[in-house]
């Protein structure tokens, strides 16, 4: 599989002076970290999306991210993991306004890419549409910068200067950025180590720790030596890598823990203001099996990943949430939109994940309990466009594919999860009698003077409201397809109440019961932030 080459010529390439950072802080300049006068004067009129006035921090009960003024954050990601490298600055303008449409809140991708080793088998090797790579000679101490910026001139625009550009629009526009410094690949590979992480980390903690809108994100689909990994583990990455070798691809190859215990430690050293930190796994497995009790760590994130329908995901997610100390827990890759599952890319017959199955995984995975939810899209995670090989199969270029449905139906999921008071919400199975299993699991979750349960294919199911406070409920059918509300009536908080979905039961006829207390005076759910 060759590698596509990038708009620009390869004569131009060549052109291009590159100096070397010994030390690295001596090439960087206060301008590069400190975002741009536009991002600064930029005002939002959502509150729940203004970070010009705070930064995030854990919230004091340590389940949810919250501004330091106390403000509810909720995560909601766009997976992007070829952003940063296949992005030019008109399709990143393009995307993140998109995506600030659909109210993201976040975009998450490594500043490396990760196709140019998964699939083109040159690690740190492929330029980005400008030509540039990141670093000389593959060398992580040695970023490939040159004097200037200016995006006019070839001679100075360089690698990290695109990235500064994409990281300020993403502020300009309202969105985070969940910055991974690196890939699984470009470890396994030894380029980022034991021996060089801290120093590499001391250069992203200077080039972007004065940003405001950065999340650190360590790894990337990442699994750790065998010291450190259950048994379990270890047989889930024997399996995997089986099924990679099968399909032509790199065995699966753990990392040492010191690793990013030392890249943690670059980062802080050199930062300029607080950024929460987090770690980004490997399939069915969280940080916290590794990272939980380390100091750098301030939330986790699990992969429930995309090796079939119905995954239980919850479960994953309710075995962080039980973890001690608590912190609060994420599903940060499920199943991608438009994406044949793991092991059926040759058998299309069987069916694409769609928007129900995004659905499905944010609802299950919020309500068990996790504070935010990484949508991604197969094609727009690889930024797959007309003259580019896809990595497997796909049937949208990335810029048909931000409008399919699932991305859409994110936007009511955040304006739902908004509508209630957010910080006190906790999962609660007890509201349910009849849960069901399977893909007709139904999941539930409460707040203070309210409740969510979701019936992921609309069976009937009881509810015993007790938990909820108040003498006399408000019910509401929520739809996550269009984000609309059914006020269904008002019932006694005493006995148990039996509820039916609208429609027949069946896959994608998922629904969200809403139960508020009267006396609180809620506005339909999804409709209005809570008071």
């Amino acid at each position: 599989m060759k590698v596509v080459l990038p708009r620009r010529s390869r004569s131009t390439w060549a052109k291009r002076p590159m100096q070397s950072i010994a030390p690295i802080a001596a090439v960087l300049s206060a301008s590069l970290l400190i975002p741009t006068a536009a991002a600064q004067e930029m005002q939002h009129g959502d509150p729940f999306q203004d970070f010009y006035r705070a930064e995030l921090k854990v919230s004091d009960n340590k389940r949810y991210l919250v501004f330091t003024d106390g403000t509810p954050f909720f995560y909601l990601s766009d997976t992007n993991w070829e952003f940063f490298r296949r992005a030019t600055r008109e399709d990143a303008e393009r995307l993140l306004e998109k995506r600030r449409k659909q109210r993201f809140t976040v975009i998450s991708g490594p500043v490396t890419g990760i196709l140019d080793a998964i699939y083109y088998k040159d690690p740190l090797g492929a330029p980005n549409p400008y030509g540039d790579l990141p670093f000389i000679d593959k060398d992580v101490t040695r970023p490939a910068t040159t004097p200037g910026s200016d995006p006019n001139d070839a001679t100075q625009y360089d690698y990290w200067d695109h990235v500064d550009h994409l990281v300020s629009l993403a502020e300009s526009k309202g969105l985070f950025v969940a910055l991974l410094p690196a890939w699984w690949d470009h470890y396994r590979a030894g380029l980022v180590n034991r021996s060089n992480a801290r120093a590499y980390g001391r250069f992203i903690g200077l080039r972007f720790g004065a940003r405001r809108n950065i999340i650190w994100v360590l790894g990337g689909d990442t699994s750790i030596s065998k010291q450190e990994r259950t048994v379990y583990e270890q047989g889930l990455d024997i399996a995997r890598g089986i099924w990679r070798v099968l399909q032509g691809k790199s065995a699966v190859h753990p990392v040492e823990a010191d690793t990013f215990r030392e890249l943690a430690a670059g980062i802080k050293e050199t930062e300029s203001r607080p950024h929460l930190m987090t770690f980004h796994p490997r399939t069915g497995v969280s940080s916290a099996q590794w990272f939980h009790d380390e100091p750098w760590l301030d939330f986790n994130m699990l992969q429930s990943g995309h090796e079939t329908y119905d995954l239980a995901r919850y479960e994953l997610i309710a075995d962080d949430y039980n973890r001690v100390p608590a912190k609060p827990t994420m599903d940060a890759e499920s199943a991608y939109e438009d994406q044949l599952p793991y092991g059926h890319w040759d058998e299309p017959e069987k069916g694409w994940y769609d928007d129900y199955d995004v659905r499905q995984a944010a609802y299950w995975g919020l309500f068990a309990g996790g504070h935010g939810y990484a949508y991604g899209n197969r094609g727009v995670w690889q930024m797959y466009e007309p003259g580019r090989e896809p990595s497997d199969p796909v049937r949208y270029y990335w810029y048909q594919a931000m409008d399919l449905p699932g991305a859409r139906h994110m936007t009511h999921l955040r304006n739902l999860m908004l509508s209630r008071p957010m910080l006190g919400r906790v999962p609660d199975q007890s509201l349910v009698e009849n849960a069901f299993s399977g893909g007709d699991h139904i999941r539930a979750t409460r707040g203070d003077g309210y409740a969510f349960i979701y019936a992921a294919t609309g069976k009937t199911f009881r509810v015993n409201p007790g938990g909820i406070a108040g003498g006399t409920l408000v019910a509401w059918w929520f739809d996550p397809r269009s984000g609309g509300a059914t006020r269904i009536g008002e019932f006694p908080n005493s006995d148990v109440l039996e509820f039916d979905p609208p429609g027949d039961p069946k896959r994608g006829n998922d629904w969200v019961l809403a139960l508020d207390s009267k006396n609180l005076g809620f506005q339909a759910p999804g409709v209005a932030p809570a008071p």
